[in-house]
């Protein structure tokens, strides 16, 4: 009787031992620096969301329609009816133009469309779902690169920096700016950590998603080519020098048969955008005009958070810390993003990919006070999710 009574209540023996690998998994879980990432990501876009609705809910702007708004419609209608069937594309005066589709790119559409197939799911909650797993998986990967270079914390502030940076509201909208990061920030793991099958993969799938691909292709072949050269797994790298660059060169060579042109996706940002490579002169005119003319003050606003990516950038660059291949990415991101011309108001999100510029400020913080890494945090988190709801709200041409 002694023995029965002793026993522990039906349904609890298999948790009551603290070494059952059920109690160690969850402890593990628990304390895993990914899961605080993750968690700690997903409070940032809770409280960015959240000031969105604040703000749009007096204009009379529903919620979900802000989060589908602008390059949303776009992916949206791709998802639903493929490129062709596209409702009355235009080009940038407003001009039907039949081929414009063709200028987002198919990963992002196509996985919503899948998503879409579940019981129940529309196409938006499907987008928005999956934003926020990619903004998870991207979290995930700021956390590694953060704890390779420096410190878990480094990596938790890279990932809550990154879910509240200018236009980070773009992380839970039909966008693809958490794919894309989500991607890229995975193959930078790869080639930090010489993993150049992940490196390649997910390259590839980042070609796939934006044209921001051209940057981190540029990087990751190189690294590549570097450990060929110096004769580190060799035959990995290679196959990573030949896959890596497949996803955009493939969809960009669909494009050109689909319309005829061997420029064919750059002629349509030409005419469906007006988006062109200039080499920084419409990036120049623009910030000059603004911040010494008579330009409003959100204009400036947004021209500051553009000249702070570049600091950024140089620190990057010149910094000890920091592995080439991180700086190289961020400091082309911004190259990038300022050489090329048409949407001046948007290089602040355009400028959300380019994460490993937030990297110094990450390691920063994480060698001051407690105190003061929480209130700088905190701060660029309100400060974040004010700019991004007043983008959506009272500007509303800065997505």
């Amino acid at each position: 009787m002694t023995e029965l009574a002793d026993r522990p209540p039906f349904g609890q023996t298999l948790t009551s031992s603290p070494s059952h690998p059920l109690r160690v998994i969850a402890s593990k879980l628990a304390g895993s620096g990914y899961v605080r990432a993750a968690a700690l990501f997903l409070a940032v876009r809770l409280i960015g969301v959240s000031v969105l609705a604040a703000m749009a809910a007096p204009r009379g702007m529903p919620l979900i329609e802000r989060l589908q708004s602008w390059d949303g419609w776009w992916y949206l209608q791709i998802a639903q009816n493929n490129y062709g069937g596209v409702s009355n594309p235009t080009d940038v005066v407003g001009l039907p133009y039949r081929d414009a589709p063709y200028g987002f790119f198919p990963l992002y559409p196509s996985m919503t469309g899948l998503i879409a197939e579940l019981p129940g799911m529309s196409f938006v909650a499907a987008g928005i779902i999956l934003s926020t797993v990619a903004g998870i998986a991207a979290a995930a990967a700021l956390y590694r690169i953060g704890r390779l270079v420096d410190s878990p914390r480094s990596g938790l502030l890279l990932a809550v920096l990154w879910g509240a940076a200018p236009m980070a509201i773009t992380q839970s909208m039909v966008m693809t700016e958490a794919l894309f990061t989500a991607l890229a920030a995975w193959a930078l793991v790869g080639v930090l950590e010489r993993n150049w099958s992940l490196a390649a993969v997910t390259t590839l799938l980042a070609g796939l998603t934006r044209s921001t691909a051209t940057v981190l292709i540029a990087v990751v072949v190189i690294a590549a080519a570097i450990s060929v050269w110096r004769n580190r797994q060799r035959w990995a790298a290679l196959a990573c020098i030949v896959t890596a660059p497949l996803g955009l060169l493939g969809y960009w060579a669909v494009v050109a048969a689909q319309i005829g042109s061997v420029t064919g996706w750059q002629d349509i940002e030409l005419r469906g955008w007006n988006t062109r490579f200039d080499g920084g002169a419409e990036a120049w005119d623009w910030l000059t005009r603004t911040l010494f003319g008579p330009g409003n003050a959100w204009e400036t606003l947004v021209s500051l958070v553009t000249l702070a990516a570049v600091v950024l950038a140089v620190v990057a660059v010149t910094g000890r810390r920091m592995p080439w291949p991180l700086a190289a990415y961020a400091a082309g991101v911004v190259v990038l993003v300022l050489c090329s011309a048409g949407l001046p108001f948007l290089k602040s999100r355009f400028l959300l990919p380019g994460f490993a510029l937030l990297l110094p400020i990450a390691i920063g913080l994480a060698h001051r006070r407690t105190s003061t890494m929480i209130v700088t945090t905190t701060a660029f988190v309100l400060v974040g999710a004010w700019f991004s709801a007043y983008s959506l709200t009272v500007w509303q041409y800065a997505i």
